[in-house]
């Protein structure tokens, strides 16, 4: 049976990659063959055309009049689908398909055939075709087997018969369908017998049903001789569980029942409430779980809920219940953004279906009931809000309006946190405000909260942060100006901290009452009652405890006082606080938070509310005390370092300067002073504290990044992450492999191994012969998988392979790579050897793997050569065996042995091991035989010492057999497969002479296995069975990137002559060499035999796909989670039930891919859908991407594929609607798409963000417990699917109070192995999702979801929101949402670093600055938000620290590093134009003090990334050892990566500032390509122009303005010490994008650079002309940002401080001398004036004016003359100099560019006075100058050839590092492309 069953197999096999080969590469859908391939889709779609045609294919050859007569039917359908032939390619279909039946079909012989026979003909056929295919036959056996459940026994011949049966299934069908058709006028007996035919089929015929209905994964509709999945315990009890009862209410009897299935709840559900049919839906146990949220919901509003009690509801009318509301969140569409929308509508829902329950009858529910009488849940529920929240949505003006102007989806389900939405009734009033639809003006308000755009929602969100930071700064600043002195006098003046915590108390009641404007008119009464009166109350407090502390200053004043106003103070002080600090215990502490909420105490309530306000979400945010102590102890680990710094480094140096300045005398200023005076120069002391109060508010980021490395480091280190971190590692350790793997990865039900009770002897070593038994399938398929994606050669395979351990052999079998050349090591040593023989073996088992080589080869010989001989030979064999074995056992070896013969005895046994491994042949056999002959001779008369020898040849029954010939005169040559595969295995040990120390050669396979391995001793959840794991779904949203490479992408060319192929083939050579092994082309002209075969160049295009970013990989990665579980389920079911104690029985892999039993049970536990958002628009535009998706269809039988499918609807009012359906597909048997199911949506469901609503349409797909969502750039390999089952057990652990909500996975970023930059981002990516997500998690427990893998709850998250947010531009960072929101409604979010997913990242510093800029609007636009208001404010004070610094907070840190240079700078400026440097510097020497170096210090560190690269450098310390860790730092910074760091902090300050003031976050599209190109200096310059540029130039004048005018007293040394970061900023933001562009000084590349620079800056734009061609569509884009009045007001402010630049410097000028007056000034601005002319004159193009153009000419060469003596007389003639000059430039480029910004901000002010051409040429001069000061040094740099070859070094160093071509790449001549 087994060698039926191999045979099969490899039929099977050889079936598919025939089938794979003959379609490769046919783009869409497998194209049917003959005349039916070609319908058009717009055909296809509405009928089974294609089937049908497909049919007549089939049968032609039987009978071709049954062919015609299906070919007529199917061109009667198209006649009557589209009788004017208007659809796409229908017109030469039909005149195709017209020729076909005339000309082959119609005519035979010349005579006409008789159509009135047709009906009969089809009836004959038909039942001659069902005996033929023995169909009824095949019906009855699967009955039988489906009763008797034996579907194991009788697999392999199921598996052949369901091949063949699907094609007789579709044939049928269609001969049915086109009989239903026909017998329709049939009025004769055949017509009669086709009707009660077609009536037995729709009755009782469940195979063809089955197999033809399309079905998701269970096949309900009827059962499927194809699909093992019905057998199951589980479906059968879901589908018992869900079925009609007699005492449920009588459905109609006219009720039609689709398919051959019994009534069900869901017909019910249908019935009464109009609900979308659909096929399959799994029903809960977990009632509780799925209806939670409607249960607390119920709780906070005090409603009575849509049940009695739990006790007194029946299974019954729980299942109907948890039915009811999958069905309206199925069908919600855009409403599933409404959780409590959804529980308000199924409460009422609930209560009428429990109305028609009771009533015994059903009838329609009324709420559902439409105009017509019919009943839609979808017409009547869910269109109504999705109408009104399609036109809110329209109010946004595409993401440009306000937030506050209209309301999103929180605004809509918060209306249903208060009482008050049940104003709105039921059915649902229209008149409603809910559904009031906006009218110009007249709209609906928001809810609970704004979002205006301001920065004050920092100080309102965080407020207790920030009052902290001052306060004990403010003390602080007492302690050192009291010079550290507490006593009683310092206590009263420290005791201000209580007017400045009640005034910033009152600051944050302020700005409640401010921001919640737009929101009065609908915000519940309480809430706004709330803000008054914290209004008032912190009002009151302030004024009255700033006046007790007044009052209290005054006493302190009169040394003969009481103290009454200090006891008073001291008294309301601590009464303050006592209660504040009783609330804040009794809320946020966790011990006393039940005791909170048991208290009804009015009066307690009261306080409690006015304290904290009261939501639906954020109620319950505590953790358990132990957790809630470690992360306070992190922060007060934190405070100690902060604070110890911030007195000793930056106060208290301070200290004594301010003195100084505030007791100096009058100075004279060199200015005109307008604010300075009589004020103790304020100004002064602020220029000088105000850096180092920036470094204070943000150096708490620095603390926290250090400590995060530490405790991150030493958690990673406990959890034993690092323990194997080379392959050195993997070598010694692979011993430990098996039981570890046995431990944590393989069930229960695997390890019930029946060969455990072996005897007592043998236990121990059989124990580790069963680990490696179990371990070796599962490394195996690990290595073959390896070995699939080209990451190691055929050679490697072998090597790392593991024998089965299965056989009779005693000892376990290692990997070869272990033993290889071990065995002739140990003959050297035998050689050597002048010791005994226990000292041999002393010194062979000193390597563990010799002596397990060793002993495998010699155990391997013996059982070898036993098989191979008989009778008088095995005799010997025998013997020889005997006496070797005794003398071991005598430690006596040496006295029988000439260990000096082994070399000769191995000969000859390599020799035999080298024919046995080939087929049998005559003359092998015979070669053989001589070769054992030879090894009896050697053995005999060379090994054996000579008294054994003479024993041996005197032995008589030997001695006849080798006189008469007998003896080894034939051999038996091996056939059993263990023989055969340990005499492959001994050739192998006796010939691989190298070592193998170095496999796998491939890095990314060596980290793989590396990872792997020591993930097996991390600790993890134990595996459950996959019967009883967890079921799963995988999900990805996919809009338009790319699926696969085709053959034109991957050998186009770029301007370089690179093609995306050959850099590939250059970056990854050995990979390319092995996939070149592996399809059999190794050595063949490649590129020429690829282009021949089809086949072939599917596969290349796979194997550079799988290189990219792609559809492609992703989906192959994800799929690895099928192929893992199929291997586990498939070794799980198979043998292990056998009472045979033997191993031999243990079971094989071979075909586990294949098993029915093992597709069905990962197919109920096992979901992967994609959700192709404009997959529908892809296939009718026939785009490359919809062909791509469809060939991963029919490759992947699991993939799923959603999409929105938009057709047009008939014409209401002249206007043709569209209707939207969320539509999923899979591939059918023929490779087409086939429909499993099609839900109507309410219309468009794009209201919100792109990415999230693509999720929501496409969730209710998903299937099982949990969802894993997944981005396309992402990969997975099948070793870490193996852990998936581990991972899910984590929801059933412990973490804390709750279960898991969200899982975190670690990731693996896969492109960081070529270039510099991908490098950078590759470590601080990984950085982040391990070492920073695992303090996130623990101890500081505010892990949110950050993107993906992470796991998700899927019924904790689908009944509260879903898995992202989906308002517009509110929620561009969707995924951030979903933890927030997890976290809001007491979830749990964990993190996991076991299993580990790839994710792609971007690689160029363009895409990088993109990413880096969408994240940074994005956590602009969080600022704003409803959740991290929410938050902070409901987290205890420590957790809020925790979850402000590791999101927004880090942003502001950022921006607040890059604050402070401008504030230093200004304020330096500030003292060198007001001349008060030179009058202090005389008094104190105040230049390069502690504190200002101390601040300054910390910023250039921040600044340079060295606080980033912590963590880093602790990742590689722990991962990767402490000298590759230095060795990574060291080479990080060669590289210049605080140039990349530095760069990437203006990135994030821009974006994240802009869309705070302005907005304009929005989706970039980065592009995730990977050949190496160079970027042209207009596209960079256009991309960093306004977000780094113009604000390094203004630092750079800044410097300037200080070098020229500031006094230094400690010299060049200290301005330059002070001033080093800034110049490194400038450097960094000015010449980065260009040092990090591959070619960036190459002087040909330079030339062009230039030429097309200048040609965009001179280029008009106008109508349609986009940024990137001309310079003016580029500034007039720059613009958009500037929308509101607020905006412009804002930019007006900020523009003002260039003002600065002229004011000082016209005072600073020789020409003006010591006069201060301000007409000085104003004269500076007349001639400010006269430039402006003459430059509009010089400017003014003749081309306007064509008949003046001579008089223009002439005037422009009289004014030049005129100039020029002008300024020469000037400065001959006055006190101007030629430093004024220069001077003067200095001054009015920043007024310049001041004037400029105002215009901008006030466009339209500006265009009305006709100034606006005027300004644009103002602007083209500024960007041209901007432009020639970057390009001048890069110019210079080209000119040195050696500039451009460093620099490649330095962008590609690991490239160079691993030898790879990266010169070729860069020269990029076709030349070497060809070469």
């Amino acid at each position: 049976m087994g060698r039926v069953s191999d045979n099969w197999e490899r039929l099977v096999r050889a079936t598919l990659r025939r089938e794979q080969l003959r379609n490769a590469g046919q783009g869409h859908e497998r194209t049917s063959s003959g005349i039916a391939g070609a319908v058009p889709p717009s055909l296809g779609r509405e009928t089974n055309i294609d089937a049908i045609l497909q049919a007549a294919d089939e049968v032609e050859a039987e009978d071709q009049n049954v062919a015609r007569i299906l070919c007529e039917q199917a061109f009667g359908m198209a006649q009557n689908l589209d009788p004017n032939s208007d659809g796409r390619g229908v017109l030469q279909f039909k005149t195709g398909l017209q020729s076909i039946i005339k000309q082959k079909l119609a005519k035979r012989d010349g005579t006409q055939i008789d159509r009135s026979r047709d009906v009969e003909r089809l009836w004959n056929f038909y039942l001659s075709y069902k005996r033929r295919h023995r169909v009824d036959d095949i019906q009855r056996e699967e009955q039988k087997w489906r009763e008797t459940g034996t579907f194991s026994a009788n697999l392999g011949e199921m598996e052949l018969r369901s091949l063949k049966m699907k094609k007789v299934f579709a044939t049928l069908r269609a001969l049915v369908e086109v009989m239903e058709a026909l017998s329709k006028d049939a009025d004769s007996d055949v017509g009669l017998q086709i009707r009660e035919e077609l009536r037995r089929i729709k009755r009782s015929d469940g195979t063809l049903s089955g197999e033809l209905m399309p079905y998701n994964i269970v096949p309900l509709e009827a059962p499927s001789l194809t699909n093992a999945i019905g057998v199951f315990p589980e479906v059968k009890g879901a589908i018992s569980a869900i079925r009609y009862t007699e005492h449920f209410p009588q459905l109609p009897a006219n009720l039609e029942i689709s398919g051959q299935r019994d009534v069900d709840m869901f017909d019910l559900l249908e019935y009464v409430f109009g609900f979308q049919k659909i096929d399959e839906k799994a029903v809960t146990e977990v009632f509780l779980k799925v209806l939670d949220n409607y249960i607390k919901w119920c709780k906070y509003l005090r409603i009575r809920l849509a049940w009695n009690s739990i006790e007194a509801t029946n299974r019954d009318r729980k299942l109907f219940l948890v039915s009811l509301y999958f069905l309206i969140w199925g069908e919600a569409a855009n409403v599933r953004f409404l959780p409590e929308c959804i529980c308000y509508i199924f409460h009422h829902m609930a209560r009428e279906l429990d109305a028609i329950l009771d009533h015994g009858e059903a009838n329609h529910a009324a709420s559902c009931i439409t105009a017509d009488g019919s009943v839609s849940f979808l017409e009547q529920i869910i269109c109504p809000i999705y109408e009104t929240m399609a036109k809110e949505a329209a109010q946004n003006n595409n993401g440009k309006a306000a937030h506050s102007a209209w309301r999103n989806y929180d605004d809509f389900n918060e209306f249903f946190w208060s009482p008050a939405c049940f104003e709105l009734s039921w059915p649902m009033k229209r008149v409603s405000s809910f559904l009031l639809a906006p009218k110009g003006r007249k709209r609906t308000g928001k809810t609970t909260f704004v979002e205006h755009r301001t920065f004050l929602h920092l100080y309102r969100s965080f407020h207790r942060l920030w009052i902290f930071l001052a306060l004990m700064f403010q003390a602080l600043t007492i302690i050192a100006f009291n010079h550290g002195n507490i006593d009683l006098d310092t206590f009263k003046i420290i005791l201000s901290i209580g007017p400045t915590f009640a005034i910033m108390n009152f600051a944050e009641s302020c700005l409640d009452v401010l921001l919640m404007f737009g929101a009065y008119a609908t915000a519940r009464g309480m809430a706004i009652s709330r803000l008054v009166i914290r209004f008032f109350w912190c009002g009151f407090s302030s004024v009255f405890v700033t006046y007790v502390y007044l009052k209290l200053l005054q006493e302190r004043k009169n040394p003969n006082s009481d103290s009454f106003y200090f006891r008073i103070y001291i008294i309301v002080l601590g009464v303050y606080a006592a209660l504040r600090l009783v609330l804040a215990m009794l809320l946020k502490f966790p011990s006393c938070h039940a005791l909170s909420e048991m208290s009804d105490q009015s009066f307690f309530q009261f306080f409690k509310w006015i304290y904290q306000e009261r939501y639906y979400v954020g109620r319950g945010l505590f953790e358990s005390t132990s957790d809630y102590f470690r992360y306070v102890g992190y922060w007060l680990v934190i405070f100690a370092c902060k604070f110890t710094f911030a007195y000793f480094l930056q106060i208290r140096p301070l200290v004594k300067p301010t003195n100084i300045i505030v007791d100096l005398p009058s100075l004279t200023y060199s200015w005109h002073d307008l604010i300075s005076k009589n004020n103790n120069n304020l100004l002064t002391l602020a220029s000088i504290w105000a850096p180092v109060i920036a470094i204070y508010l943000m150096d708490i980021l620095i603390w926290y990044t250090i400590l995060s490395a530490i405790v991150g480091g030493v958690k990673g280190a406990r959890a034993r992450l690092g323990e194997i971190r080379s392959i050195e590692m993997v070598h010694k350790r692979f011993e430990s492999f098996p039981a570890a793997f046995v431990k944590n990865l393989v069930s229960p039900m695997m390890k019930r191994m029946p060969f455990n009770t072996q005897s007592a002897q043998v236990s121990q070593d059989m124990d580790k012969k069963t680990q490696a038994a179990i371990f070796s399938p599962f490394w195996n398929e690990i290595i073959k998988s390896l070995r699939e994606e080209d990451y190691i050669s055929n050679r490697e395979m072998d090597l790392l392979s593991i024998p089965s351990n299965t056989g009779s052999l005693r000892l376990v079998q290692w990997p070869l790579f272990l033993l290889s050349s071990k065995i002739l090591l140990a003959i050297d040593l035998a050689l050597d050897c002048k010791d005994s023989q226990k000292e041999l073996w002393s010194r062979i088992r000193r390597d563990e793997y010799m002596a397990y080589a060793v002993q495998e080869c010699y155990y391997s010989v013996e059982k070898i050569l036993h098989s191979l001989v008989d009778g008088e030979g095995s005799l010997w064999v025998e013997r020889i065996f005997r006496e070797i074995n005794n003398s071991i056992l005598e430690n006596s070896l040496f006295t029988i042995l000439d260990p000096q013969k082994l070399p000769m005895v191995l000969q000859r046994l390599t020799a035999l091991t080298g024919l046995l491994i080939r087929n049998e042949t005559t003359d092998l056999a015979i070669g053989a035989a001589k070769s054992v002959r030879e090894i009896y001779e050697v053995v005999t008369h060379d090994l054996v010492i000579s008294n054994l020898r003479e024993q041996l040849d005197t032995w008589n029954i030997l001695a006849r057999a080798r006189y008469e010939g007998r003896l080894f005169s034939r051999i038996e040559w091996p056939k059993d497969p263990e023989i055969k595969e340990q005499v492959k295995r001994l050739h192998l040990f006796l010939t691989v002479k190298d070592s193998a120390a170095n496999i796998p050669k491939n890095l990314e396979a060596r980290r793989r296995l590396q990872f792997f391995t020591n993930s097996l001793f991390m600790d993890m959840p134990s595996a459950k069975p996959v019967c009883e794991m967890m079921p799963f779904s995988v999900f990805t949203p996919y809009y338009s990137e790319t699926v696969l490479y085709s053959s034109t992408d991957l050998r186009s060319e770029n301007e370089d002559g690179i093609s995306t192929l050959f850099y590939l083939q250059k970056i990854f050579p050995d990979e390319w060499e092995n996939f070149l092994e592996r399809i059999g082309r190794l050595g063949s002209n490649e590129d020429a035999d690829l282009q021949e075969s089809s086949s072939d160049l599917l596969e290349l295009r796979f194997w550079a796909s799988y290189r990219g970013q792609t559809l492609a990989r992703t989906v192959r990665g994800m799929m690895y989670y099928r192929r893992a579980l199929m291997l586990q389920s498939y070794l799980e079911s198979r043998s292990f039930g056998d009472d045979n104690n033997s191993l031999s029985n243990f079971p094989t892999t071979q075909g586990f891919e294949l098993s029915r039993e093992a597709r069905a049970q990962v197919d109920l536990k096992f979901t992967y859908v994609v959700s192709c958002q404009i997959y529908g628009q892809q296939k009718q535009k026939k785009a490359q991407e919809a062909a791509d998706i469809a060939l991963l269809l029919q490759r992947n039988e699991a993939l799923r594929v959603a999409f929105i499918h938009v057709e047009d609807s008939g014409a209401t009012d002249g206007k043709t609607t569209k209707e939207h359906y969320s539509k999923l597909v899979k591939a059918d048997g023929n490779g087409k798409d086939q429909e499993v199911y099609s839900i109507k949506l309410p219309g468009d469901p794009k209201l919100g963000e792109g990415k999230p609503e693509n999720q929501n349409h496409a969730i209710i797909f998903t299937r099982g417990e949990a969802i894993q969502t997944i981005d396309m750039n992402q990969d997975n390999y099948l070793e870490e699917a193996m852990k998936m089952r581990n991972l899910l057990e984590e929801f059933r652990g412990n973490h804390g109070l709750r279960h898991p909500t969200i899982l975190g996975v670690r990731e693996h970023v896969f492109t960081g192995s070529v270039s510099s930059l991908a490098w950078f981002m590759s470590n601080q990516e990984t950085s982040f999702v391990t070492l920073g997500q695992r303090v996130l998690a623990s101890p500081l427990k505010v892990r949110m979801h950050y993107g993906h893998p992470d796991v998700f709850d899927r019924i904790f998250h689908i009944s509260r929101g879903g898995i992202s947010k989906a308002s517009r531009v509110i929620n561009i960072s969707e995924d951030i949402y979903a933890g927030f929101n997890s976290t809001l409604r007491q979830g749990n979010i964990t993190h996991h670093e076991y299993i580990q997913v790839g994710k792609g990242r971007d690689v160029g510093l363009n895409q990088i600055a993109l990413f880096e800029g969408k994240v940074a609007g994005g956590n602009g636009e969080q600022v704003l938000s409803r959740d991290v208001y929410r938050l902070g404010q409901l987290f205890d004070f420590f957790r809020m620290l925790s979850f402000f610094f590791t999101t927004v907070g880090y942003y502001v840190c950022t921006m607040m590093t890059v604050i402070t240079v401008y504030i230093f700078l200004y304020g330096r400026v500030y003292l060198a134009f007001s001349g008060l440097d030179e009058g202090i510097e005389k008094f104190a020497k105040l230049t390069g003090n502690t504190a200002l170096s101390a601040a300054l210090n910390a910023q250039f560190l921040v600044q340079i990334g060295v606080f980033t690269a912590v963590p880093m450098i602790v990742g590689f310390i722990l991962e990767s050892g402490l000298l590759k860790a230095v060795f990574s730092f060291i080479t990080m910074q060669l590289q210049l990566c605080s140039v990349f760091f530095t760069f990437s902090l203006g990135t994030r300050t821009h974006y994240f500032g802009r869309t705070i003031l302005h907005g304009g976050a929005k989706y970039r599209a980065t592009g995730r390509g990977f050949v190496v190109r160079h970027i042209k200096f207009a596209e960079n310059y256009r991309l960093y122009s306004r977000s780094h540029f113009v604000k390094a130039l203004e630092v750079a004048l800044l410097l300037i303005v200080y070098i020229a005018y500031g006094q230094t007293g400690g010299g060049a040394v200290s301005f330059v010490l002070l001033t080093l970061s800034s110049w490194f900023l400038v450097i960094s933001w000015l010449f980065a994008p260009y040092i990090f562009n591959p070619s960036g000084f190459e002087w040909q590349k330079t030339v062009e650079d230039f030429d097309d620079w200048t040609s965009w800056l001179l280029y008009k734009g106008g109508v349609g002309v986009k940024g990137d061609n001309s310079w003016e569509s580029w500034w007039e884009e720059e613009q958009t940002h500037i929308q509101t009045l607020r905006g412009r007001i804002l930019e007006t402010i900020l523009s003002l401080r260039f003002i600065m630049f002229q004011y000082g410097i016209v005072y600073k000028l020789h020409l003006t001398g010591k006069d201060t007056s301000l007409a000085i000034y104003g004269f500076s601005w007349v001639v400010l004036v006269g430039i402006v002319m003459i430059f509009k004159l010089f400017s003014f193009s003749p081309k306007k004016s064509s008949n003046i153009q001579l008089v223009v000419r002439f005037s422009q060469g009289v004014f030049s003359l005129g100039l020029v003596a002008a300024l020469c007389l000037v400065v001959a003639f006055t006190d101007l100099s030629i430093v004024d000059l220069f001077a003067s430039i200095l001054a009015f480029i920043p007024t310049g560019w001041m004037i400029l910004s105002l215009a901008i901000a006030w466009k339209r002010v500006v265009r009305s006075l006709g100034l606006w051409d005027s300004v644009r040429e103002f602007a083209r001069m500024y960007d041209a100058g901007m432009g020639m000061i970057i390009f001048a040094p890069i110019a210079v740099l080209s000119w040195f050839p050696f500039i451009s070859t460093f620099q490649s070094r330095l962008l590609f160093n690991q490239a160079f590092s691993r030898g790879l071509e990266i010169s070729i790449i860069l020269a990029g001549n076709k030349a070497n492309v060809q070469a």
